[in-house]
């Protein structure tokens, strides 16, 4: 008696790559935005320094 087995095309390597390549949400994250708020801190404060002699 001889068993058969009814295997499943191969998987395409690069449909399950591009797969994982989803698009994400398009905005940053709120350690991004922590930065950002930091950066524009920064520079609000160093542009009311009094220039230097």
């Amino acid at each position: 008696m001889k068993i058969t087995l009814n295997l499943s095309r191969p998987r395409n390597p690069l449909a399950l790559a591009a797969r994982s390549r989803r698009a994400g949400a398009h905005r940053p994250g709120p350690g991004a935005l922590r930065q950002q708020a930091r950066r524009a801190l920064k520079r609000d404060l160093d542009s009311m320094k009094p220039p230097s002699p």
